[in-house]
């Protein structure tokens, strides 16, 4: 029986019982996020500022947050345990665990809000309509991943070298930068190229397209569906990160290398290329290098994804689902109320507030209307939204980080990935796993890509074949 069914009954005597009492004319409306905590004053403070507009525009609402314990899985776990004893807010941030909330029923189906919206519809990204069609759950204003490289400027001009445009550029790059002693220490070839962390996701952003990899589902030379993992395009793209690695040009430990280490690793001048997972981490990237090379004119500059025999740009974007954003309960009494909030913060005046912080400690605004910036905005984060639509009064990125904007506006390509039933967990976990193992040890050098066939079959066999026949009839012919 679904948890909704069970909870029917409950809210039914809630509103029994709330039809004997007076009305009220403020709303109550209870709000889960691991960014928004009564223990945090700015917190609180956005709070009130969201309160007292949208009492301004005649909706009085009384937002009451729920504190959970911090971090991704923690906080994710305390959810799903409080959502699962029937405790369920009316508007709630998920980081993951959605996908089960949504089966047992208690997750509105936000399309038709989004539909009769004025402003969320208004601020969404090209993949954020694609994303609701398929999962209506979830509501995520943000720019798409998409990481992109960044090296140090006065080291790409000390080169004498222009960005690379294409796969064979990125590689003489990489090996200038190995070659040279751009970092002073008096040694050449102990600067690597390029660095990374954990698993080779932040590459292919640029790569796959370069090779050909140009979506999770790719057909074979007997037009059949099968994953992108197993193709020649994919060995292709695999065996030049292997060879990168080989010459010593690509980090080997990037298995190992922690997000903070590979910072280091690129601050310090150990590493010449370095991925910001989004504009904002480049703008962070470029404070930082400053921070570490203070007597010296240090800048980054983005670098483009380059063209290859397979094409060019951006990897395609998974428009299956948002993996992480706002849900309103579909049990709740306030879901007019509950999508009011959410409204209101894609619009300017909430994206003013969401995005620039307080007048007089992040920002100031003189007497024409000007806005400027205060040191104080370096640590001032949105909470909820960045709005496609809202134009900041004041260039609140850098301009490297503002090209890396661009480029996700101008390259989006929706990926043909889908979200998979819960019969298929198993497989998705052990194949993800494989071919995370086989492409590090392509890449350290520890496996040949003469065992290319001995990867493709024990990936098959561990699911990829299953779940091959499933897209199949998700993707048609």
């Amino acid at each position: 029986m679904k948890l909704k069914t069970l909870l029917l009954a409950t809210t039914a005597m809630a509103m029994l019982g709330a039809a004997v009492a007076p009305a009220m004319a403020q709303t109550t409306l209870r709000l889960v996020s691991k960014d928004l905590l009564t223990t945090n004053p700015d917190d609180m403070k956005e709070i009130e500022a969201i309160e007292a507009a949208l009492k301004a525009q005649g909706t009085d609402v009384d937002i009451q947050t729920i504190d959970l314990p911090g971090g991704t899985a923690a906080y994710g776990e305390a959810l799903g345990v409080m959502l699962l004893s029937g405790d369920i807010p009316d508007i709630m941030y998920f980081q993951g665990g959605d996908q089960k909330m949504a089966e047992q029923g208690i997750l509105e189906d936000l399309r038709p809000w989004v539909e009769g919206s004025e402003t969320v519809k208004a601020g969404m990204w090209p993949h954020n309509f694609d994303r609701l069609e398929n999962y209506p759950y979830l509501i995520y204003l943000y720019p798409a991943r998409a990481p992109q490289p960044v090296m140090r400027k006065d080291w790409l001009d000390e080169l004498g070298l222009q960005p690379p445009t294409t796969v064979e550029e990125y590689e003489a790059l990489f090996q200038a930068i190995h070659d040279a002693d751009l970092d002073g220490d008096g040694t050449p070839g102990n600067t690597l190229g390029l660095t990374g962390f954990g698993n080779t996701g932040e590459l292919d952003s640029i790569f796959n397209q370069a090779f050909g990899v140009t979506g999770t589902w790719m057909k074979n030379g007997e037009g059949k569906w099968v994953n992108a993992r197993v193709t020649d395009a994919e060995k292709a793209k695999i065996e030049f990160y292997a060879r990168l690695a080989d010459k010593g040009l690509f980090d080997k430990e990037y298995v190992t290398n922690t997000y903070d280490v590979k910072e280091d690793k690129f601050y310090t001048g150990k590493a010449g290329v370095i991925f910001g997972s989004s504009p904002e981490v480049i703008d962070i990237y470029s404070g930082k290098m400053r921070q570490t090379h203070p007597d010296a004119d240090v800048s980054l500059v983005l670098l483009p994804a380059p063209s290859g025999p397979g094409g060019k740009g951006l990897a395609a974007v998974d428009v299956a689902k948002e993996s992480r954003g706002w849900a309103i309960s579909s049990l709740s009494e306030h879901k007019e109320e509950a999508f009011k909030v959410l409204e209101f913060m894609a619009s300017k005046e909430g994206q003013d507030i969401d995005r620039l912080g307080f007048e007089g400690v992040h920002h100031n605004t003189a007497a024409d209307g000007s806005v400027t910036l205060t040191d104080a905005i370096s640590t001032w984060y949105a909470r909820f939204f960045n709005a496609s639509n809202w134009t900041p009064p004041t260039p609140l990125l850098g301009e490297t980080a503002q090209a890396a904007l661009d480029n996700i506006k101008a390259d989006f390509v929706a990926d043909n990935s889908f979200v998979w039933p819960a019969e298929y967990a198993a497989e998705v976990d052990a194949t993800e796993q494989i071919y995370r193992a086989w492409v590090a040890r392509f890449i350290t050098g520890e496996a040949s890509l003469d065992q290319w066939g001995d990867f493709v079959s024990e990936y098959n066999a561990a699911g990829g074949a299953r779940m091959a026949e499933y897209a199949a009839s998700v993707l048609g012919e």
